[in-house]
């Protein structure tokens, strides 16, 4: 487990983290609503009012403090803009598996509270704070930002609609939030079912809560979480088993590889847990495109 000393110098990269999502989220909503309050106005007001909902009840139910509710509306506000499809309906945006990734994670993060507090493992009471949120649900929002829309376009404007670009960055999208909730669930159940766990990369057993520990019954769980979120990111999309399972396995590839940095980088003191987070959700989202746009090259051959 990291300690104390190690997490006050890794601190940094959490603020990294910050930098890197909250500047470019910020400015992506301010465009996005501007946008869609001249051209469709309901978009914006959906967009921005269910995403305040969901951060008040995030506080309200001391899920995160008051910034990271905050900042979790304004991720979600984000990834609303920027995944849904015509018709405009807003339960076909990302609000419901943000929402789902939400009460998963809360759900289990309660789940064997004393259990957890005699492991001394257990979240403060207080709940998350704005650096966990982003770094479970930044890269999210980054990929299939209107900015990231227009790289994958060659560097073209892409308007924030349902555009072929927008549909690729969605399936990535839903893939790092299904590792988000794979990995907090596979954590929180697995510390309190899971008995004593073994790490990744020498089968050895450790104690609970060691970095990059992982059991059967967490793993289990974790996997069970991303094919939740994968199979709500499919009906987002309109897509089939197929979309799902792709969403799913980008899911479970991230949380691999999250327990992989775990007990590799964050073990030997080189990363902190936002950092390893975020790299996580960005494994699954980075693994998912590639196989999105590997099978669409070949299958135009």
């Amino acid at each position: 487990m990291t300690s104390k000393t190690d997490t006050q110098k890794l601190a940094w990269q959490s603020r990294l983290i910050l930098a890197i999502v909250i500047a470019p989220i910020a400015v992506s909503v301010v465009w996005e609503a501007r946008f869609w309050t001249l051209h469709e106005p309901s978009v914006a007001m959906w967009g921005l009012g269910l995403s305040a909902l969901l951060g008040l009840i995030a506080w309200k139910s001391r899920s995160g403090t008051p910034a990271a509710a905050a900042t979790g509306a304004l991720l979600c506000a984000s990834m609303m803009f920027s995944t849904f499809v015509y018709p405009y309906e807003p339960w076909r945006t990302a609000i419901v598996p943000v929402l789902a990734v939400l009460v998963l994670t809360s759900l289990t993060t309660r789940f064997g509270r004393r259990r957890k507090e005699q492991l001394g493992t257990a979240e403060e009471k207080r709940g998350r704070v704005s650096a966990q949120v982003c770094a479970n649900l930044g890269f999210a929002a980054l990929v299939c930002s209107p900015g990231a829309q227009s790289m994958l376009a060659g560097g073209r404007l892409v308007s924030a609609d349902n555009s072929l670009f927008g549909a690729l960055l969605s399936y990535a999208a839903y893939a790092a939030l299904a590792e988000a909730a794979a990995d907090t669930v596979s954590s929180e159940i697995g510390q309190v079912l899971g008995g004593q766990p073994f790490l990744l990369t020498t089968f050895r057993r450790v104690e609970p809560g060691t970095d990059g520990a992982v059991s059967a019954s967490g793993t289990l769980a974790g996997v069970l979480a991303a094919c939740a979120i994968g199979t709500i990111g499919a009906w987002m999309l309109r897509g089939s088993l197929v979309t799902g399972c792709v969403i799913s396995a980008g899911g479970i590839f991230g949380l691999l590889f999250d327990s992989l940095l775990g007990a590799t980088l964050e073990r030997k003191g080189w990363l902190n847990n936002d950092a390893v987070n975020f790299l996580s959700t960005a494994s699954a989202a980075i693994s998912t495109l590639v196989f999105v746009l590997w099978t669409l090259r070949n299958a135009a051959i």
